[in-house]
C-alpha cells in the first residue's frame, strides 16, 4: 500500500508539457495570428537547440510575408517591454517554458 501511494507521489510532481501554442497576449489579425503560430512552431521544432536560427528564421519569414522591420525573441526565462506598431504582436509560450514574441515597429 505505501509503496502505490509514493507511486502516485511521483506521478503528480510531473512537469506538464504543452505541445500546443499557449498565446499569452495577441492583437494581430487572427489569419495573421494563426500563420505566425504555426511558422514559429515549425521553426522551434526544427531548431530546436539553437534559439538564435530559430528566431532568424521566424524574422525573415516575417518580414517576406508582412512586411519588413519586425523583431523577434526566442527564449526561455527573459523579460520584455516593447514599442510596437498596432495590430503586429504577438506573445506565446510553446513546448513547456519556450517563449517567443514577435512584433513589428514601423
Amino acid at each position: 500500500m505505501a509503496e502505490e501511494s509514493g507511486h502516485e507521489k511521483g506521478e503528480s510532481d510531473k512537469k506538464i508539457v504543452h505541445v500546443y501554442p499557449l498565446v499569452k497576449h495577441s492583437d494581430m489579425a487572427e489569419e495573421m495570428k494563426i500563420e505566425a503560430l504555426e511558422l514559429s512552431m515549425t521553426a522551434c521544432e526544427k531548431y530546436a537547440s539553437n534559439y538564435e536560427q530559430a528566431a532568424k528564421v521566424i524574422k525573415e519569414t516575417m518580414d517576406k510575408k508582412f512586411g519588413t522591420y519586425w523583431h523577434v525573441v526566442v527564449g526561455e526565462g527573459f523579460g520584455f517591454e516593447v514599442s510596437f506598431e498596432t495590430r503586429n504582436l504577438l506573445y506565446f509560450f510553446f513546448a513547456g517554458n519556450l517563449a517567443i514574441i514577435a512584433w513589428k515597429c514601423s
